[in-house]
């Protein structure tokens, strides 16, 4: 990658950079500030916006581009506005002055989770029409408030509307991850989160006396059961170089609560775990296993759900599908090698596939180290623009796939 001249900036980049100041980090994201830079885009590409207020202060925004066929179900493009939170102090630039060094490198949070994401759809979008295309499917454009924090305020919302519903969307793309190697990662489902919070209670006293059944003995019973859990599943993804992250159950331990003073044993204590179920397990019998883990610590633990997402769906990734035959086959005219995979964590995509729409989680961000959510969040503007290509490409081939027997 070459040193670039700050004076030719591709506006792309520029656009992109602008987005990237606006501070819409979590808890008090600025997503007045968002809509306003989105509204300017919409008025700009000759699109339509449309604005629904799913929680008071929670607004989607949705950039509409006719199709020649309005009937046919549309492709829906998802992202989120929302960026994580930051510790200055570990970042060599300011995350919200979106510094581009000497390399082309640009340093902000959301850069690659996932400002570049919005910014190549609309990118991808201003080209194909400033080329004169039309195509046979409607294009949407959602950007989405509250994703980081779990989109309940959001995505998860926003899929029961009816608002929703009228965007008929047949296919979706989402957020994916930066990949370090020449491939691109694409994510056709994800893990469940399930956030658990295990309380024990047990005889309180003197902390100088040898009490039975204290609370925290019990439940550093269930943290052993739970954290030897942990140990097997990570054991099963070391031995087998054919399973990627998402493939098995993670956990945990994210949280210590409980006790008053050194010299008091307390009567309750709590332990919370966050844990990122496979989408093959069983989530009925996964639950009952975490219930033998507190019962055979003893009387008195429990456990409750902070969150429970038990839908996981699979997009389908073979070539009899006409999405995937579609989505892949631009790559592949684009000479582009995907790793199809299942996403270790979450995103808006479980919502969407739940109520029975594939999606695919993708960020074309090859020969990038996964820097999401870390300190000096950048990508490389070459790749960046290569986003916007590859979108380019992706879009005249999803925007042109031909009415499905199932559509007719």
């Amino acid at each position: 990658m070459t040193t670039k001249d700050p004076e030719s900036e591709h506006p792309s980049v520029t656009l992109f950079r602008q987005y990237l100041r606006i501070c819409t980090v979590q808890p008090n994201p600025d997503y007045g500030g968002a809509i306003t830079f989105l509204e300017e885009r919409a008025r700009q590409l000759g699109l339509s916006c449309q604005k629904i207020e799913v929680v008071p202060g929670f607004v989607i925004t949705v950039l509409t581009w006719p199709g020649t066929n309005p009937s046919l179900p549309s492709i829906l493009l998802n992202s989120h506005t929302d960026v994580v939170p930051v510790f200055k102090e570990h970042w060599h630039h300011d995350p919200f002055e979106a510094f581009k060094d000497s390399e082309g490198y640009i340093y902000a949070r959301g850069s690659q989770d996932m400002k570049s994401v919005s910014i190549q759809y609309l990118e991808a979008v201003r080209r194909l029409k400033s080329e004169g295309h039309r195509f046979p499917r409607t294009i949407h454009m959602t950007f989405v408030p509250d994703e980081e924090v779990g989109g309940h305020k959001g995505m998860e919302l926003f899929v029961k509307r009816p608002e929703f519903q009228a965007l008929r969307a047949g296919f979706v793309l989402d957020e994916g991850l930066a990949n370090p190697t020449d491939a691109f990662t694409v994510f056709y489902s994800e893990r469940s989160p399930w956030w658990v919070q295990v309380t024990s209670t047990g005889k309180p006293g003197h902390a100088s006396r040898f009490i039975e059944d204290t609370a925290a003995e019990k439940l550093h019973k269930v943290i052993s059961s739970i954290l030897a859990f942990r140990e097997k599943e990570r054991q099963r993804l070391q031995a087998n170089p054919h399973l990627k992250e998402g493939a098995v159950t993670s956990v945990n331990l994210t949280k210590l609560e409980g006790g008053v003073a050194y010299n008091v044993v307390p009567a309750t204590m709590s332990a919370s775990f966050d844990f990122r179920v496979a989408p093959d397990v069983d989530m009925k019998a996964f639950e009952k296993q975490l219930q033998r883990w507190c019962q055979e610590a003893g009387e008195g633990v429990t456990f409750e759900f902070a969150q429970k997402f038990t839908e996981p769906r699979m997009t389908p990734t073979d070539d009899s599908d006409p999405w995937w035959a579609a989505f892949s086959g631009a790559c592949k005219a684009m000479n582009l090698t995907l790793e199809p995979e299942i996403f270790p964590a979450a995103t808006d995509s479980r919502f969407i596939r739940a109520v029975g729409i594939p999606a695919l989680g993708f960020s074309p961000m090859n020969r990038t180290p996964v820097l999401l959510h870390d300190h000096n969040e950048r990508l490389h503007e070459d790749i960046f623009l290569r986003g916007v290509d590859i979108y380019t490409g992706l879009l005249s081939a999803l925007a042109s796939v031909p009415t499905l027997p199932s559509e007719s």
